[in-house]
């Protein structure tokens, strides 16, 4: 049986829905029917495809976007179960791919206050939020966990300059929430499919534009390479 990066992803996508957390190796390879070695091989070439990201000495899953296995700042519940998004556009795509009402609980700058936003009948119901993108996309995966800890949410763009003053982070791009809502269902809204394939970084370049991601943070590239 060949094992396909998107019928792997969709069985690891599919558990973190059902179970709210990663499948591991041994319930992987049950679930597929294949050897242990076999589906541990396969997440690696998933890995190297930037369609997972691996705990670095267990090759166990830590996180297949939007989707984390570990404790992170984004906790996203619907229908009482709940699930680890690794940032503030993943927590959006985990409510993209439940495709029911949710809420996201996190904390402003990664700090004290804490914030609760809610999507209703498709919509956010909770207006007059930021996401601040620190970390152009030419480098996101140059340490993609990093990455994902410095997409955060904020009440205002004038709270996002002084955060980024005090932690000595540059200043990215800052968008609306509601616009990284309507991003990420575009984004995320097929990571189910058994015939996933990772978007292009052309592909990544076209959606980007679509929504009016056209700051020097989301500058790529032109190539048919995979994002």
């Amino acid at each position: 049986m060949a094992l396909t990066h998107g019928a792997l992803h969709s069985a690891i996508g599919r558990h973190f829905i059902d179970h709210g957390t990663a499948p591991s190796i041994e319930q992987l390879s049950r679930q597929l029917a294949l050897d242990e070695a076999l589906v541990a091989d396969a997440l690696r070439a998933l890995k190297d495809y930037h369609g997972v990201v691996l705990h670095p000495t267990t090759g166990e899953i830590w996180a297949m976007h939007p989707f984390s296995a570990a404790p992170t700042l984004f906790w996203v519940e619907s229908g009482g179960k709940g699930w680890w998004g690794n940032c503030a556009w993943c927590s959006l795509g985990v409510v993209a791919l439940l495709g029911a009402d949710a809420t996201i609980t996190t904390r402003l700058g990664g700090e004290v206050a804490p914030v609760t936003l809610r999507i209703e009948n498709g919509a956010l119901t909770t207006p007059g939020y930021f996401v601040h993108f620190p970390i152009p996309m030419t480098k996101a995966w140059d340490n993609v966990t990093y990455t994902c800890s410095t997409m955060l949410v904020f009440d205002s763009p004038a709270a996002v300059d002084d955060w980024c003053v005090r932690h000595a982070i540059p200043r990215g791009d800052v968008q609306p929430l509601e616009n990284v809502w309507a991003f990420a269902q575009a984004w995320y809204g097929k990571h189910l499919d058994p015939n996933w394939t990772k978007w292009s970084t052309d592909e990544a370049r076209v959606l980007f534009e679509r929504f009016g991601l056209t700051s020097p943070t989301w500058a790529l590239p032109a190539t048919a390479e995979r994002f």
